[in-house]
């Protein structure tokens, strides 16, 4: 038994046998916000064989309050979330290989990493993320865990393909609307408890230990002692197009077009290209120097126009910040970029 381990093999439920297994493992964490970061250097410490962390955004200064990785030289300098993790989580255990990869997660750039994954952390922030995380669960057969929190309230569920209901039969749809960290706020210990039920659910699966697991849809309101479970094994429908009898995976779809969205909680719109697209940040920071102040690092460039931001990530993706306007947005993107 290893010292850096020992304390967990101890645990009879892991032994020196769910050490391995966690020594064999690749797991894939979708976001590297709150959830991500805490969710990460869980299963860093615990010594995994791989993680694979993927994020499109960069550090801002309100993500420092809850998001344990990250540093004020980070904020600074804008630096990519999953950049900035893998920093600081090589610096706790350099037996992991870390991939920190600077995307959106979108079916064609997650596909191939999910099916060399052993399980999938959800740390989005948003559901049509997470049903998309839900239709490749089921079509490449790896389990993955929900996850959310705002304000103090949070939710975590666990979807094992073939055994549990999905996201698809228990929700039916994207849900539309709701509270988010910048309209309601956010608490860290509401993060840590969710992360906290995440983690304990991908070490069961990591260690093979199935009969473990919660099947039940997990809620609480940590600020005001509420906590509730529901069983969800009744919901599972054979006609869900996700997990049923005839699997279509719809949320799998995609039209070759510009594809443009706000950001939940956030006054942002992200433009992302049909087709990934490679920029020359010299060129293109000579010509927004026109426009206003630039700053850039080898990830991204920025552009402060008098009213709005205009943020430039090397696979192509825009963030506007400043604005919710989409078609306002799009006008902006085709004025200094078409």
């Amino acid at each position: 038994m290893t010292e850096r381990y020992s304390r967990q093999q101890l645990f009879q439920p892991v032994g020196n046998k769910g050490q391995q297994q966690i020594r064999s493992k690749h797991v894939l964490v979708v976001g590297a916000g709150a959830l991500g970061s805490a969710s990460a250097e869980a299963l860093v410490r615990a010594g995994i064989r791989k993680l694979t962390l993927v994020d499109r955004d960069y550090v801002e200064w309100s993500n420092l309050q809850r998001q344990q990785l990250y540093t004020e030289q980070d904020a600074q300098n804008k630096l990519p979330k999953a950049v900035a993790a893998k920093n600081r989580l090589r610096q706790i255990n350099t037996e992991v290989k870390i991939e920190a990869l600077v995307m959106d997660a979108q079916p064609a750039n997650l596909e191939s990493i999910i099916q060399t994954a052993d399980v999938i952390i959800d740390a989005t922030d948003n559901f049509d993320i997470r049903f998309i995380l839900n239709d490749l669960s089921h079509k490449y057969e790896v389990p993955w865990i929900y996850g959310s929190c705002v304000g103090s309230y949070g939710a975590t569920y666990t979807v094992i393909p073939n055994v549990t209901p999905c996201l698809h039969c228990i929700l039916k749809k994207v849900p539309v609307g709701g509270a988010t960290c910048e309209t309601a706020g956010i608490i860290s210990p509401a993060v840590q408890i969710v992360a906290a039920y995440q983690i304990t659910e991908a070490l069961k699966i990591l260690v093979e230990d199935v009969e473990a697991l919660r099947h039940t849809f997990l809620t609480f309101d940590v600020w005001n002692n509420q906590h509730a479970e529901f069983k969800t094994g009744k919901m599972k429908s054979d006609k869900c197009s996700s997990c049923g009898s005839t699997q279509t995976y719809p949320y799998l779809a995609y039209e070759n077009q510009l594809k443009t969205e706000v950001l939940c909680g956030r006054e942002t719109v992200q433009i992302r290209p049909s087709q990934r697209h490679l920029y020359n940040f010299d060129e293109l920071e000579k010509r927004l120097k026109k426009q206003g102040k630039v700053d850039r690092n080898p990830y991204l460039l920025s552009c402060q126009l008098p009213e709005q931001r205009f943020v430039i990530f090397q696979d192509g993706r825009v963030f506007i910040h400043g604005t919710n306007d989409i078609q306002f947005a799009r006008s902006l993107y085709y004025r200094l970029l078409g």
